[in-house]
């Protein structure tokens, strides 16, 4: 599964009220007190709160908090139950039978009683995230399910059309409530639940506030034991510079991923801890092949070996991170190290553009049949953050050398998403992927994912690649996928979609007073129910 990084996304300070234990209130019973507030800063806003429709980092993170799965991880990274307490799998690896915890309730809403969890939900879960009316990333992981049944009220059965790799772990996606939907056949963005879901997840959301800030306070009924921390709170920042100020000034507890450049500062500092943490992510540039221009290959790989990608690395990451090659993250099993990234050649970037039909223009751009490679790139939030400016500006001073104009345009973020993921009117993106370790990248490249709120938000289209894509599901032997993956490393790379840019090294930062802070790699809060303030220094 993909989602899109906070990176690019992504000083009030508030009030902090402790919430009161309920009458009958589960207990962790783990000896750590509970109490205090986490506020955490985030490079930018969710769009949306529920599991099915989003495509965001932010929200993902968020939704780690509020909703569960039928299974869910360890801190091993091994696979543990969920809401379902046990399962069955038969010995052709077709059938999984899940039976349900029967002492979960959804979030009650305010003056309501408490709605148990049953079958229904996770029927109704599947059958709205692949119903054809919901755009959501997630229909092309869940091809593989044939069927749900229900077989009472808390036994419920997938049947698969194969038997999958590693299926197990793709029943961790998250349970919605058959109650929360205005509509329960499918679910839109207008749907009221999207901006104010309800889950069986450790935290309940109690609101969202003029500055969008996203309040989360503890389920006192909570069936794996109340959380620790009374309240979170996402606080939404269009600076990085102004976030980091926060953390310093103590208005904010924690940044989920820190600026490259605060984390000197953060070392000298003993009152936080800068924790890494290796998400599977990396940054690129992407191309949009509606536009006849970009449809060219060359002009694609031209850009790329226009681009110096070390000298960017070095100067505003500290070097902190890897130059890739293609569409899989570094340290993932199915990354190909035998393709090497394009070299910084700008000779050749001309050459191929040369080869591609253009010529110079007496005011120095290229151009193809009277029309200048003239570009838009779109950049989400990021006009603030040093960083990725830098980025920006580099990529047009870059580009400019070789005679190809960028008009870059910084937008807010629900803005930007439109734009590319809805409206695909943009020629060049800004943006990072984060990946789960399942390494499929389906909805990225496969040509059946290009479409409003998908994606494939540049149309490529490849036979081969979604011959390879297929392929690499139905198989069930892992060293075969490997290859498969390689190959598919191999065509990507060559058809540049994108100008694959780096890896970079993920920092959290938080303050001291928070403890047993354990971060999951892709999804950051799985195991934040856990984490808890000392008394002293709640507040």
């Amino acid at each position: 599964m993909k989602r899109l990084a906070s990176v690019f996304l992504t000083i009030f300070f508030l009030v902090l009220v402790m919430m009161l234990p309920q009458a009958g209130a589960l207990s962790k019973e783990d000896g750590s007190p509970d109490g205090g507030a986490l506020n955490y800063g985030e490079y930018g806003r969710p769009a949306t709160l529920d599991p099915i429709t989003s495509n965001d980092m932010i929200a993902l993170r968020v939704c780690e908090l509020i909703f569960n799965g039928l299974v869910g991880i360890d801190e091993k990274q091994e696979i543990v139950d969920d809401l379902a307490q046990r399962w069955d799998i038969s010995e052709d690896g077709r059938i999984y039978t899940f039976y349900l915890r029967q002492d979960v309730t959804w979030h009650a809403l305010e003056g309501q009683d408490p709605v148990p969890f049953t079958a229904d939900d996770v029927i109704m879960t599947y059958n709205v995230m692949m119903h054809p009316q919901t755009i959501t990333p997630l229909k092309v992981r869940y091809e593989f399910i044939d069927t749900v049944t229900k077989i009472d009220d808390y036994t419920v059965r997938f049947t698969l059309k194969r038997p999958i790799l590693n299926a197990l772990a793709r029943f961790s996606f998250k349970i919605i409530p058959k109650h929360g939907l205005q509509n329960s056949e499918f679910i839109t963005r207008e749907d009221p639940f999207v901006q104010h879901p309800i889950g069986t997840g450790p935290y309940m959301l109690k609101n969202i506030t003029a500055e969008r800030e996203v309040i989360l306070v503890a389920n006192e009924n909570y069936f794996k034991g109340r959380p620790h921390v009374d309240k979170f709170i996402a606080r939404p920042f269009a600076d990085q510079n102004i976030m980091g100020q926060a953390l310093m000034f103590n208005a904010i507890d924690m940044i989920v991923l820190v600026n490259h450049r605060d984390i000197p500062q953060l070392q000298g500092d003993k009152r936080f801890v800068l924790q890494p943490y290796n998400a599977l992510s990396y940054s690129f540039f992407g191309f949009n092949m509606r536009n006849p221009l970009l449809a060219d290959k060359r002009v694609r790989k031209a850009f790329t070996y226009a681009v110096n990608r070390k000298e960017m690395l070095d100067s505003f990451f500290q070097g902190q991170g890897t130059i890739i090659s293609g569409p899989f993250a570094p340290g993932s099993w199915a990354y190909n190290l035998d393709v090497a990234p394009l070299p910084y050649d700008p000779g050749k970037a001309q050459q191929l553009l040369t080869e591609a039909g253009f010529t110079r223009g007496d005011n120095g751009i290229m151009e193809k049949d009277g029309k200048p490679l003239s570009l838009t790139l779109k950049v989400p939030i990021a006009k603030e953050s040093e960083a990725v400016k830098r980025v920006i500006l580099a990529f047009r001073n870059y580009l400019s050398k070789i005679g190809v104009e960028i008009n870059a345009e910084f937008q807010e973020w629900l803005a930007w998403k439109e734009d590319i993921f809805l409206n695909h009117d943009f020629d060049i993106m800004f943006a990072s992927w984060v990946f789960d370790d399942s390494a499929d990248i389906s909805s990225l490249f496969h040509s059946a994912e290009a479409g409003p709120w998908k994606n494939n938000f540049g149309a490529f289209s490849n036979p081969d690649v979604d011959s390879l894509i297929v392929e690499s599901k139905l198989t069930l032997d892992h060293e075969k996928r490997r290859t498969i993956n390689r190959k598919l490393h191999d065509i990507i790379a060559d058809e540049n979609p994108y100008t694959f840019l780096w890896t970079l090294t993920n920092y959290a930062a938080y303050n001291k007073k928070l403890r047993r802070v354990a971060i999951h790699p892709y999804k950051f809060f799985t195991f934040a129910d856990g984490w808890f303030i000392p008394k002293s220094e709640q507040r």
